[in-house]
């Protein structure tokens, strides 16, 4: 078995990235990663001030995407966590999908992204591993004291709304509708 950071390094240096902020990004991280062994948050919420964090975004094969209105952050997001120590980070997408939305998925990572957090936890910045997993809008999503709600989304409705969002959830959805071909 891999040492988390080499296992992360690895994940990181394979995704594509969809633009310049990704890239940027990827550079970024790759560069803290071979400067620490040590990339998990070990005193919430801000200790160490970079630290990496899992989504999980589940998609149905007509592009929907389930997400959830995050409490602290006060936005719509993708259901995920920080990676506990020693965890790879495609166990914590698994894990919170299984805590979160009470379903087993497989994950793929295709997104990178490193955000200063804002709201109730600013100030620290989430590296941000962002993984896709098959949905099913047939899902019962169990309540959460994490969400106050949780809802599939179609590419229309995702177009069509404020800024409710991750700051970088719409140059997500590019990248997946660019990998995936997914109607719109």
């Amino acid at each position: 078995m891999l040492p988390p950071v080499t296992a992360v390094h690895d994940i990181v240096a394979a995704i594509t990235p969809l633009d310049d902020l990704e890239a940027t990004h990827r550079q970024e991280t790759l560069r803290w990663l071979e400067s620490t062994d040590d990339v998990f948050r070990r005193v919430k919420p801000a200790t160490p001030p970079r630290h990496l964090v899992s989504y999980v975004v589940p998609i149905t094969a007509e592009g929907d995407i389930l997400l959830v209105d995050h409490v602290k952050a006060g936005l719509w997001l993708p259901p995920g966590g920080h990676v506990d120590p020693g965890e790879h980070p495609a166990d914590t997408a698994r894990r919170e999908a299984h805590e979160e939305l009470g379903v087993t998925v497989d994950v793929r990572p295709v997104f990178l992204t490193a955000t200063l957090t804002r709201s109730i936890d600013a100030g620290h910045t989430d590296v941000s591993i962002w993984y896709v997993a098959p949905g099913d809008r047939a899902w019962t999503v169990p309540a959460s004291e994490e969400f106050h709600a949780a809802r599939w989304w179609t590419p229309g409705e995702i177009a069509d709304a404020g800024e409710i969002f991750d700051p970088h959830f719409r140059r997500f959805v590019r990248k997946l509708s660019s990998l995936c071909r997914f109607p719109r």
